[in-house]
């Protein structure tokens, strides 16, 4: 999508254990934007009057709002998967608050499926109508679109990839008989689990691990190695179940060139038909900001 002068400003806002980002959007290009830190503790009285004071220079200047966060999102409400870093965020009305504070219409997004759309409608994504993108990252987080639509459901459980059940090595995994001791793809294939993993192997943390692999270490490339075939293995489960035809991986593990290397060598190994065009995400860390502002005015 190339920026166009006549297409609406739109406002965008992520907001992140860390900070929060407010920004304004045209034809999927950011203008301007503003940052601040998100406040702690990170409870919904703190945050949502912070996030309005932080996006009100810009609110004149748009259409609609969008907003991006992490949890599960349905219906414009937030409920929090990391209650330890949002507490109190329980079928919190975020779009609702934000509407009000600030005087725009306003849609919310999973910050996963915020970045989904980004990708799909102004980055990796174009011209796919069945795609996926995913984060290794700190966890692991996807968003869906297909046939040319955002995968949204109802509980907001609309692609937690990172939930999948995959055999447990590194974290905590349940035995399931006969299959043995299953987890958390996210659990075992994170930038968090190669941390683990990394310190376990006397490797001072994740980065040093895939910096040792690329260069030809073989223990480090072992665990490396590992996370990659597994989420090679998810991503042609989701090409067997729903015809996804192009995944685009983002997040500091994700992007990095030896990770998507190792991705498409083990996807290699399933048949040709379950095997999706997997690229880098073309983003960043904007793809979030970019997709919610785009959903904000989208066809839904």
């Amino acid at each position: 999508m190339t920026p166009d002068d006549t297409s609406p400003a739109l406002l965008a806002l992520d907001l992140g254990g860390t900070s929060m980002r407010a920004a304004l959007v045209r034809g999927g290009q950011i203008l301007r934007r503003l940052e601040a830190p998100t406040p702690k503790p990170s409870t919904p009285d703190a945050v949502l009057p912070a996030l309005v004071e932080l996006a009100a220079p810009l609110a004149p200047l748009a259409s609609a709002l969008g907003v991006a966060c992490a949890g599960a999102v349905a219906g414009g409400r937030v409920t929090a998967t990391a209650t330890h870093t949002f507490p109190g965020w329980v079928n919190i009305g975020l779009a609702q608050a934000l509407e009000t504070g600030l005087g725009l219409p306003c849609r919310a997004l999973n910050d996963a499926r915020a970045a989904a759309w980004g990708e799909y409608a102004a980055g990796a994504g174009r011209g796919s109508s069945e795609f996926m993108f995913i984060t290794v990252s700190t966890g692991v987080g996807a968003g869906l679109v297909l046939g040319g639509r955002l995968h949204l459901a109802g509980n907001g459980l609309d692609a937690e990839l990172g939930f999948v059940s995959v055999p447990s090595a590194w974290g905590a995994g349940g035995a399931v008989p006969p299959l043995g001791a299953l987890g958390p793809l996210e659990f075992e294939t994170s930038g968090t689990a190669l941390n683990a993993r990394a310190q376990a192997l006397g490797f001072p943390g994740a980065r040093a691990l895939c910096d040792a692999a690329e260069a030809g270490d073989r223990q480090a490339d072992a665990a490396y190695a590992r996370s990659a075939a597994l989420i090679a293995w998810k991503v042609a489960d989701v090409a067997a179940l729903l015809g996804v035809t192009r995944v685009a991986l983002g997040g500091s593990v994700g992007l990095r060139d030896g990770y998507l290397a190792r991705v498409r060598e083990s996807l290699g190994c399933f048949p040709a038909r379950y095997r999706p065009d997997v690229v880098h995400a073309e983003l960043g860390a904007d793809a979030g900001l970019i997709g919610a502002a785009l959903w904000a005015l989208a066809d839904v």
